[in-house]
């Protein structure tokens, strides 16, 4: 005995397959907001920024400045994808997070989390520091990525 479906069936599935199930919020006209600004961020690091976002010379982040070991937070929920070392920017540490979004905490002296660890927005992953030879003194190097393009972290993280 087969079921069939109705067209009423047909018409209630194709609604709520349209639908965008991940959305984070809604817009005042309740349509489906997917921005970047639709996140709350937490700071990965409380301090001074010295060097800001500059694309032209290829600086896709945020250089900030703090206390000698200082702990690096996650700036939100998300899965390490990265956790490693590279002779340019030391200790790295690169998590992905939900809508399109990475982030990079690059010159770290001590990595927290490893590949594949689930973190928290505000879970300790690391450690302040001055690895790597584009590194001249202690601080995060802090990325932001959106949708494969780096945006400037200013914009959306107070630090």
């Amino acid at each position: 005995h087969k079921l069939r479906k109705s067209q009423e069936d047909s018409m209630l599935r194709a609604e709520i397959e349209s639908r965008d199930q991940y959305s984070l919020s809604v817009g005042d006209n309740g349509s489906v907001v997917n921005s970047i600004r639709s996140f709350l961020f937490f700071p990965p690091l409380k301090g001074t920024v010295t060097n800001r976002f500059d694309p032209v010379i290829r600086h896709y982040g945020v250089d900030i400045v703090s206390k000698p070991d200082e702990v690096i937070k996650a700036t939100l929920d998300g899965t390490v994808l990265l956790a490693n070392f590279t002779s340019e920017t030391g200790w790295v540490i690169g998590i992905q997070h939900s809508n399109n979004l990475f982030s990079w905490y690059k010159h770290n002296s001590a990595l927290l989390k490893k590949v594949g660890d689930f973190v928290k927005a505000g879970e300790v992953i690391a450690v302040i520091g001055n690895s790597g030879e584009l590194s001249s003194g202690p601080h995060l190097h802090f990325e932001l990525w959106f949708n494969g393009s780096a945006v400037d972290p200013q914009k959306y993280v107070s630090f």
